[in-house]
């Protein structure tokens, strides 16, 4: 839990939110390490460093001996040498669905197979049934405490998709709860259309005539409610080719919508290619992305979302090309993909310390991953660095270096967060 610091004439809730209010606020924060991600030194760091912020921007940063005269009157605090990092972007999650499958993750360790599951109504169906069966109000009291976990570990900004509904009414209200999320919280949610994450059980061998009758038809309604901040489709063997998804493309690209994919998760099936062609904002998962996936990805500028989560939950064994992404200068970004089946992990931070160990990311690598490689696949330019002008979304850290957030495991050192310029502290 959170609460506004009150020694300092920071924000107030009802002075400044993330949608404006009463700009006359401000503060110094001085006595702080500063992981600014900017190009030059190792994380940006300075060393002893201040900040300025105004309203929700960041009105000045850089080292505390270079701190104009002119912010000597504003309020002020001394973080001791804390650490400060943008604010954490989870910029891939399924946060919002109903039910759980803790039993059939139980079935599986004791040892019945795939098909035994899937016939026991396990699986992706078990979820689209819990969904379908959850009214509005039960998926935000069900993804409330999933985000509550994300906050606390310094998140500002986040990604939810739907894709459990794979029918019109009930892929609308999980957008619908997304937004009611971002409403609730303190946090920045984008929303992302996935009616092309599989085919339900009623169009079985039909996958078509979902796009047309199903798919196609809700991404128009969810545009036309203002539902859908990008699309998203899983191009796999088990869901959609590639042909497929480039017709939710197209019409991502007559509503003037960005557009992003699941793709080379579990084989390589040509989405990749088709991303970067459509200038994706990200291609998630990746793990058999090739050289020249990964050639078009930099030429394209789609950042690479790698997802430990779901590589240790399903024991998956094909590491992503992550020499290929170096060589060739694609962003990496890193997300919880947090979701019932292949990836129920709510902890970004533990994402930082699974990136490293199953990855081989360096911390750096790592946190550039959830904070300006992160905002870049949601299209955010306006956060994911400290830097005057950017928005004010920060994490302050009880740690004395920043290697210490991915090396850790299992254990929170946030000491504050500040979204759109309120600080917050733990109590």
């Amino acid at each position: 839990m959170y609460r506004h610091n009150e020694n300092m004439r920071i924000p107030s809730k009802e002075q400044v939110n993330s949608k404006g209010g009463d700009m006359r606020d401000r503060y110094v924060l001085t006595g702080a390490k500063l992981a600014t991600m900017e190009p030059g030194a190792p994380y940006g760091l300075i060393e002893d460093g201040a900040m300025a912020v105004q309203g929700d921007r960041i009105a000045w940063c850089g080292p505390a001996d270079a701190l104009p005269d002119s912010y000597s009157e504003w309020a002020a605090e001394d973080l001791g040498g804390r650490l400060v990092t943008p604010g954490l972007i989870d910029c891939h999650t399924h946060i919002v669905f109903g039910g759980d499958r803790a039993g059939e993750f139980e079935m599986r360790l004791n040892g019945a197979s795939y098909e035994e599951v899937a016939r026991a109504g396990g699986g992706i169906v078990s979820t689209v049934t819990a969904t379908r069966a959850a009214d509005l109000d039960a998926l935000v009291a069900g993804a409330l405490p999933r985000l509550d976990t994300l906050i606390a570990e310094g998140v500002t900004s986040i990604e939810v998709k739907s894709g459990y509904g794979l029918d019109r009414e009930t892929e609308l209200t999980m957008l619908r709860a997304a937004r009611r999320l971002g409403e609730l919280r303190d946090v920045t949610v984008k929303t992302t259309f996935l009616g092309a994450h599989a085919v339900p059980a009623d169009y079985a061998n039909r996958a078509d005539a979902y796009l047309d009758e199903v798919c196609l038809p809700t991404l128009r309604a969810a545009h036309a409610e203002g539902l859908v901040d990008a699309v998203d489709g899983f191009c796999e063997g088990i869901a959609f080719s590639a042909e497929q998804i480039a017709r939710v493309f197209d019409l991502a690209a007559e509503l003037g919508l960005p557009v992003k994919l699941h793709a080379e998760q579990l084989s390589h099936q040509g989405g990749t290619k088709l991303a970067a062609e459509r200038g994706a904002l990200s291609v998630d998962h990746v793990e058999y992305a090739t050289e020249d996936d990964a050639r078009a990805m930099a030429a394209a500028g789609s950042v690479a979302v790698l997802l430990p989560g779901a590589f240790y939950t399903i024991r998956e064994t094909q590491l992503p090309p992550m020499e290929h992404f170096r060589a060739h200068g694609v962003p990496m970004a890193l997300a919880t993909d947090c979701n019932p089946g292949s990836s129920p992990l709510s902890s970004l931070l533990l994402t930082l310390n699974m990136g490293c160990t199953l990855f081989r990311l360096t911390p750096e690598e790592a946190l550039a991953g959830v904070t300006c490689n992160a905002a870049r696949a949601l299209g955010l330019s306006d956060r994911g660095r400290i830097a005057s002008g950017l928005r004010a979304d920060l994490a302050i850290w009880d740690v004395t270096r920043p290697a210490e957030l991915a090396y850790r495991i299992g254990f929170n050192p946030l000491h504050a967060r500040v979204s759109g310029g309120k600080l917050e502290t733990r109590t």
